[in-house]
């Protein structure tokens, strides 16, 4: 062959593996698992999936499209995160994953859901766009599991306490009271404010509360209308206990695979939604508590001081449990970060 012939081949093979290539990337479809249903009135995470999805789409002309998987079709939270972490190319997959999901992989995570470390959305959004915990966090799943954590995803309001026999406006209002416990924090959390704490599974809560098997428990308000608590619960405290969301996790070839400008479109795709969800939650958390009381339950909101009897009572005793699972470091890090966000937050 001669030379000028090779070279015309030569780059005719370039231009059919660039073409290849960009058929390739054109065609790939990423799988986006998560929890609970395809509503997105009654599932926040699926509001965020549906924005992400519309975002990235968009963003990447449909070079990138997301296929959404919700009701764990691609399994249980520790399946998926396997999935998402092992499998590299062979499975590009998004998660948003719970703490049940994000914590065997990276326990520290818990040092973000400490008890009353936020006292508004504002700090709480401060705390996971810009803390330092939050970006050595991300830096530390990212070295672990090769994954990205990217955001941190709002699915609802913070937490409040309800109960049938008193407005509870300071940690001393919990003494001789019975509270369900969801986990083992939650049990020895009410303990330190002299309650008693007692394991009750979801799907059971109502009659244990209408029998008296217990007198309160807590959630955000979104769960109390969910689950028609409001029927057997008149008292409602609004103490921002814990702030309630999932995290939006990314295959890390998938990523890198892309792009600089695809995969800045994925990014910024993932606060946009997030920004949405915010947005959302807050309003239906607003409406959701005005509903509450529209059915009978007396709201209240903890002053400054009041909110110091919570920390002060319940902080010291559930960090020494999460110490178990936790380092010292992390804990103290996280503590110093969300008091930063609150000050930065007023």
């Amino acid at each position: 062959m001669r030379p000028g012939r090779l070279i015309t081949a030569t780059l005719l093979a370039v231009l059919c593996v660039a073409f290849l290539g960009s058929a390739s990337l054109a065609a790939m479809e990423v799988k986006m698992s998560y929890n609970g249903p395809a509503d997105v009135e009654n599932n926040a995470v699926h509001l965020y999936a549906v924005n992400f999805k519309r975002f990235v789409e968009e963003g990447t002309g449909g070079a990138v499209t997301i296929k959404l998987f919700p009701d764990s079709q691609l399994g249980n939270e520790e399946e998926r995160m396997e999935l998402l972490v092992k499998q590299g190319m062979n499975q590009p997959i998004v998660n948003v994953a719970s703490f049940a999901g994000v914590a065997p992989v990276f326990p520290e995570i818990y040092a973000s859901a400490v008890p009353f470390m936020f006292d508004s959305y504002d700090a709480a959004h401060l705390f996971f766009d810009e803390s330092r915990y939050w970006n050595r966090a991300k830096e530390e799943f990212r070295q672990r599991t090769g994954a990205y954590l990217l955001e941190a995803v709002e699915e609802g309001g913070f937490l409040a306490f309800t109960n049938d026999k008193r407005q509870i406006r300071t940690a001393e209002d919990f003494k001789g009271l019975r509270f369900r416990g969801m986990d083992e924090g939650q049990v020895i959390l009410f303990e330190s404010f002299g309650a008693s704490g007692t394991p009750i599974p979801w799907t059971e809560l109502y009659m244990a509360l209408k029998s008296g098997v217990v007198d309160g428990q807590m959630n955000p308000a979104m769960y109390i209308k969910m689950g028609s608590l409001y029927e057997v619960q008149k008292y409602l405290t609004l103490a921002n206990i814990q702030y309630s969301d999932q995290f939006l996790v990314i295959n890390g070839d998938l990523l890198d695979s892309l792009p600089a400008e695809q995969r800045a479109v994925v990014i910024e795709a993932a606060k946009k939604a997030n920004s949405l969800n915010r947005q959302a939650m807050q309003e239906a958390d607003r409406k959701d508590i005005d509903f509450l009381t529209e059915k009978g339950m007396a709201a209240y909101s903890p002053g400054h001081e009041e909110m110091e009897s919570f920390r002060k009572a319940g902080q010291p005793a559930y960090v020494e449990w999460l110490k178990t699972k936790v380092g010292q470091d992390w804990l103290n890090l996280a503590l110093e970060c969300a008091r930063n966000a609150n000050e930065k937050a007023k």
